[in-house]
């Protein structure tokens, strides 16, 4: 039995949730999401709360994703009230990004600025060294922040390269000179 999918999510105020067979539909004052549900599990709205249940409890592929799927439900609902962020900072010398349009053109030492084309209904602001990736769905913002960050990753000697903010590179140390003596 999981202990998240019997957990039930709370609907907030200004958001609506729509039950048709298999499909979630949540929508709120960022926008709308929606999710398929498993075979085996239903979800049922009562009042202002929503409950992922399993409709076989021996089904072992259903429980397994039991939990999985409350909580991206839970995350939908999140999603379209407060919205996902992520930020990532630029680290080395002349390495900048800009936004023209709906691109970010990064300069991080290569031959060549490298262009990479945001998508749908993700937003980003650049703002020195850091890059905001925005979004209501979770997981187009972190597949973004990924490939953002995928273009240099930072480099373990002197650090340069693209992170996420809240990430912490292991330092190696360098060649050492020994002097001759």
């Amino acid at each position: 039995m999981s202990r998240i999918g019997k957990k039930p999510i709370s609907i907030p105020s200004g958001v609506t949730v729509d039950v048709a067979g298999s499909v979630v539909r949540v929508k709120g004052p960022k926008g709308t999401l929606q999710h398929e549900c498993v075979s085996g599990m239903r979800a049922v709205v009562a009042g202002q709360e929503l409950r992922i249940e399993l409709v076989d409890q021996n089904l072992k592929e259903g429980a397994a994703l039991w939990g999985l799927t409350r909580a991206l439900v839970q995350n939908m609902v999140r999603g379209v009230t407060e919205g996902f962020s992520k930020q990532l900072e630029i680290n080395g010398v002349g390495f900048k990004a800009a936004l023209q349009g709906s691109k970010l053109v990064v300069h991080v030492g290569f031959s060549h600025p490298v262009e990479y084309q945001l998508p749908d209904g993700i937003e980003a602001t650049v703002e020195k060294n850091v890059i905001t990736i925005r979004g209501i769905d979770r997981q187009r913002v972190g597949q973004a922040a990924a490939e953002i960050r995928n273009i240099k990753k930072p480099e373990p000697y002197k650090g340069k390269g693209i992170k996420y903010s809240d990430e912490v590179i292991r330092r190696k140390v360098g060649k050492v000179i020994k002097s001759a003596a």
